[in-house]
This record gives C-alpha cells, structure tokens and sequence, in this order.
C-alpha cells in the first residue's frame, strides 16, 4: 500500500471513533479539543492517555507509547505494520456487508430443517435465544448472488472473507452467530472443520454490554456453552471465543471489582483446565476475583445440560467453585 492510500485509509476512521469502538472513554477534558483518558495498552490507574482529535494522534506518559490510528492498532492487536493496515481496512469496509449477510443468513435458517435439527441437538430451542443472539445458518450457494444484487462488488466480499476466492460462501453448511466486525460459523457437518471465522480480529467478550454490570459473571469458552446457561436461566454470561483471550478481552474483565467464574472445558488432555488456571492467576494479578468451576470430565457447559445437567447442580458447581 502506498503513502497516498495509508492517508486516505486515515482519514476514513477517525482515531477516537476506533479508539471508542474498543471501549475506550475520555475521562476528562484538557484544552484545544484534546482528552485524557485511561491507557488502553497497559495496566493504567490515573488517566495518562492523551488524545488530540484534531491531529488524530495519541501518546501515553505512562508507557511512553503514541502515534496515529495505525500505530495504536499495532500496539492495541500486538500485530505488525502491515498487520494492523489490514485489520483497519476490513474494520472500516466489513459492516455493511457484514450487516447484510447476517440479515441473509437469519432468513435462510427457518427455511432449512437440518440448521433446526443440529440446534436442537445442541440444546437451543428458545426462539427468544435465537433472537437474541441473532442466529442465522449457511446453506452455501446464494450469499455471493444476494450481495452483489444489493451493490457489494465481488473483490470486497473475497476481501471480506465472505466470499471465497472459488467464489463459493466461505460459511457453507455452518450454524452462523453474529459478533462485533466478524462472523463465526459452527460446522454442522463432520467432514468440515468445525469453527471458522472472518479473517481479522474476534473482538471482545460476547454481549459483554450487558453483562459488565454484574459483579459475578461466568465466562465460558464457546457460543453454545453461552447459549447453554442463558437458557438455564444464567443470564450473567459472557464469552470469549475460545481459551485463550485476546488483550481487549482481558482488559473488559479487569474494567472493574467483581468476581469471574471460569468455566472453561473439561478437555480429557486438561487443556481447557490450564488455560483457565493461567488466566486465573492473571486475573488475580489484576486484583480480580477468580474462580475455577469443575465440571465433569470430558464436558463443557454445553454438553453438561445437554446431557441431563439442570440449573440447580450448575449453581451448585458455581458454590464449589475455587
């Protein structure tokens, strides 16, 4: 990418809009438009975080670190230069394409038994769940016609992700859950790999808004798993998209006092166990409370109420928990 495209690329987002968009927020005024705030780069007390608006730049008297909107995505993804144009370039294009596969892909679920069946087996049943958390499925061979009718040109859904680069919807015959600036899809066939993602960033914790005021929250690996407690009545669950979390959704789960129930997989290898011990210790580190939730082996929450398991021998584990 050459000088004239990065500044173009600049321009079209505005650095305290990215910076608002990961749940950054000015503390307090200063003179000529500039805010101080909270770093998000580093573990911050006092507001040490500058931002000029009006130059689009920012710099931290507590790490020493500023730049422009690329160089706090560099820092922010912990990525490279290059990396982190990328990520800024499908942040700012993937939305409305994003906005209208969703709407594609909720449709077409009621319109396919086999997505209904496979949800049925994993537990969701609730239309008030599917709703809530907007899930659609891929049956494969019309998403590419749908898009291009509405006006989305071909190269930015293979930019996207949307679209292969065959030309073939990249979420064939997968269970679809919106998120932040990406899309997940769970494979309901064996022959696939199962999880699959929009190349980019996973964002932050799910439907981490309304549940941040909380101050017990459970944090489970996947999306089933989250749908799993919220129709067991757990409606104080978040998720982070896998074990291991990114350093935007570490900092949510720092944002303030409160207790955090990891309950991570019970793999038979113990992998899930380490990642959740790990992040314990890190929580603590951080003053957070932090709790280990035992379920029996070779399950997830998913499979726990799949299975036979009810809310009361869940809030029992949550009792237990260390």
């Amino acid at each position: 990418m050459n000088r004239q495209a990065i500044d173009d690329l600049k321009q079209r987002i505005p650095l305290m809009g990215y910076l608002q968009a990961h749940d950054w927020q000015p503390a307090r005024p200063l003179s000529r438009g500039r805010w101080m705030g909270l770093c998000p780069l580093h573990g911050d007390h006092q507001p040490s975080f500058l931002v000029d608006p009006n130059k689009d730049l920012f710099y931290c008297y507590g790490c020493g670190r500023g730049g422009d909107v690329i160089r706090f995505a560099e820092l922010y993804h912990q990525v490279r230069f290059s990396q982190a144009v990328v990520l800024l370039r499908q942040w700012h294009g993937v939305e409305p394409a994003l906005h209208e596969a969703t709407r594609f892909y909720r449709t077409q679920l009621h319109r396919h038994s086999e997505a209904f069946t496979y949800l049925y087996q994993r537990g969701i049943r609730s239309p008030a769940l599917l709703e809530l958390m907007r899930i659609g499925y891929a049956p494969g061979g019309c998403l590419r016609g749908w898009l291009t009718q509405l006006g989305h040109p071909l190269p930015a859904l293979r930019q996207v992700g949307l679209v292969t680069g065959a030309g073939y919807d990249a979420f064939v015959h997968r269970i679809v859950f919106p998120l932040e600036d990406n899309l997940y899809g769970r494979s309901i066939s064996a022959s696939a790999p199962p999880h699959r993602f929009l190349p980019g960033a996973k964002g932050g914790l799910y439907a981490w808004k309304q549940v941040q005021s909380h101050p017990e929250v459970i944090l489970v690996e996947g999306l089933f798993d989250y749908a799993a407690l919220w129709e067991a009545g757990f409606q104080n669950v978040t998720c982070s998209l896998g074990a291991h979390l990114n350093v935007r959704q570490f900092r949510q789960l720092c944002d303030g006092p409160r207790i955090v129930y990891l309950a991570f997989d019970a793999d038979t290898n113990g992998s899930g166990r380490q990642a959740a011990q790990c992040l314990s210790r890190s929580l603590r580190e951080r003053g957070i409370t932090a709790r280990l939730v035992s379920l029996p082996e070779g399950h997830d929450p998913n499979s726990f109420f799949v299975q036979g398991g009810d809310a009361r021998q869940f809030q029992s584990l949550l009792e237990v928990a260390q």
